[in-house]
């Protein structure tokens, strides 16, 4: 029962990181523009999935504030549609000031079907409908075509620092549990066999002197 729990947890932990990492690591999609767009939306329930509301040169109040969108497509036909706004100095740490210019960049590369140019949008969250949660565009650029391959740099280069440093961790609580827990538990297992040692001791000597006791009589 123990080990299921425990196993329970870590794959509970496992999951929660690696949905923080796909949330948070930088994304790139290769789609054709559409559309760009401003909308007047509010944010209630699913606050956490926008900016913060003093990021950029939002001025609007929590509840209701102006959002760029930009629209795309997939070379396959599904659509999609991203938010574009400031980050900040806020988590995630992408430093973006300019949801303006972008939106601007955007908007001169929207092309129409019949004469497609396609584009690599860099962002990062997730599209979720149902919550009218959308993903935040970072970079827009022109690519060849729909098949051109991205290597994620980005993201390799974060998860290679991250494994290091979850190694470095591991090697060091090796190191602190071999030199300090693992000694100690070993002295209260000596300490704990010659209290039983004791008593198996005492037991003995008592069953005696009962024993002796009675034998006179």
């Amino acid at each position: 029962m123990w080990t299921y729990i425990k196993w329970g947890f870590r794959l509970t932990i496992f999951a929660i990181v690696a949905a923080f990492l796909h949330y948070t690591l930088p994304q790139r999609d290769v789609v054709r523009l559409t559309g760009t767009y401003n909308r007047l939306t509010e944010v209630g329930a699913n606050a956490i999935f926008y900016a913060s509301p003093d990021s950029g040169s939002t001025t609007a109040t929590v509840d209701r504030r102006d959002i760029r969108f930009i629209e795309a497509v997939f070379p396959n036909g599904k659509v999609m549609v991203y938010r574009n706004e400031d980050t900040g100095w806020i988590w995630p740490p992408y430093f973006k000031y300019d949801s303006s210019n972008l939106q601007a960049e955007a908007t001169n590369l929207v092309s129409p079907k019949e004469k497609p140019e396609w584009v690599a949008v860099t962002h990062y969250g997730w599209r979720m409908p149902i919550f009218s949660i959308y993903p935040n565009a970072v970079k827009v650029r022109a690519v060849e075509g729909p098949d051109v391959q991205l290597i994620p740099w980005v993201s390799i280069i974060v998860l290679a620092l991250l494994g290091l440093a979850w190694l470095m961790l591991w090697r060091m609580w090796r190191q602190f549990r071999e030199r300090m827990i693992d000694p100690a538990v070993d002295d209260l297992n000596v300490k704990l066999d010659e209290l039983d040692a004791s008593a198996d001791a005492a037991r003995d000597r008592a069953k005696g002197f009962w024993s002796r006791l009675f034998g006179r009589k």
